[in-house]
């Protein structure tokens, strides 16, 4: 599977300021000199920054796509798909023979607000396919597609729209994906979607507290982290940040960590980053969740466990992953 992150962003999409723009563009070309003046090369110097550094982590709010050799699955219509949405106009989406299948995590506007704006869902004879567990899909859908607050109705769009509701814990068939919704842990009903194909799976997890750490508490939704070589998880807050929004429904890299560390998960991408974090703001809650990380690796090491060691970062709009 090829996996691509469209929007990493959570709760509202941003921008930066130029304010911003200018004070990264004096600090990258004060870096560049000093850099010319100790002998590197332009290209030494760029490519000893990080890549936040260089282009930030991206303002989109959710949206991922899965691809198999037959198959494309799309999850949540953030702001994200609009991008996806111009790329598959390329394609069959263009020519009225398309056929899109999107899952949703759960209907808060920053999952939903990018549906407006993808474009496949404009083009009579096109077939667009969304699934969810819970049963307010089409009533959620509809309200995006309605005056005052959209100027297209429902009723105007030229694609075919099919709703589905899906039951939890159920592997669902696209193509030669299957997938499974999970339930997570946040204040209104969300469901995480594991991905298996050609031998290997992956989870997608955001909007989650994880207020239920342990399998035990977890039941059957443990479910959703077992047996999987990469996972998308949500790491909106730091630590301390989460001790202060208790039941905000998001997490932290360092719950992720334990999670993956538990589960022997090869990689673990960090997503839905708060609106309110600028890009060194990220980056220092990078750095809490690597102290964290090297933390749990050395304690394991002293107490004889087996070290398992994790690939894993905190994501960027437009990241790609193949397994």
């Amino acid at each position: 599977m090829e996996i691509k992150l469209w929007g990493v962003r959570g709760s509202l999409p941003i921008a930066h300021t130029p304010e911003e723009i200018t004070s990264r563009l004096v600090e990258l070309s004060d870096g560049l000199v000093k850099s010319v003046k100790r002998g590197d090369s332009v290209d030494d110097y760029l490519a000893s920054l990080p890549r936040w550094q260089m282009a930030g982590h991206g303002g989109e709010t959710t949206c991922m796509e899965a691809k198999s050799k037959s198959t494309r699955v799309i999850v949540d219509g953030g702001t994200g798909i609009r991008r996806l949405g111009d790329k598959l106009m390329s394609g069959p989406c263009g020519k009225g023979k398309g056929e899109v299948h999107i899952l949703f995590t759960h209907f808060h506007w920053d999952h939903l607000i990018g549906m407006n704006y993808f474009k496949p869902i404009y083009v009579p004879g096109n077939k667009i396919h969304m699934y969810a567990v819970q049963p307010e899909l089409e009533e959620a859908i509809r309200l995006m597609f309605r005056k005052p607050f959209f100027p297209v109705e429902f009723e105007m769009l030229g694609a075919d729209t099919f709703f589905h509701q899906i039951p939890e814990r159920k592997p669902l068939k696209l193509g030669d994906i299957k997938t499974t919704p999970y339930l997570v842990d946040h204040p209104d009903p969300c469901y995480g979607f594991k991905f298996e194909s050609s031998g290997k799976a992956f989870s997608f997890c955001t909007d989650t507290e994880t207020t239920r750490r342990s399998r035990e508490e977890m039941g059957e939704d443990a479910a959703l982290y077992e047996d999987i070589e990469l996972l998308i998880y949500d790491a909106q807050y730091t630590l301390d940040e989460m001790a202060d929004k208790i039941n905000w429904g998001h997490s932290a890299g360092p719950i992720g960590i334990d999670i993956g560390l538990r589960e022997k998960i090869k990689k673990i991408l960090f997503v839905h980053h708060d609106p309110g974090a600028d890009d060194i703001r990220i980056n220092e809650a990078e750095k809490e969740t690597r102290a964290y990380y090297e933390k749990q690796l050395e304690r394991m090491k002293k107490s004889g466990q087996e070290v398992h060691k994790i690939d894993w970062s905190f994501a960027y709009e437009g990241q790609e992953v193949q397994l």
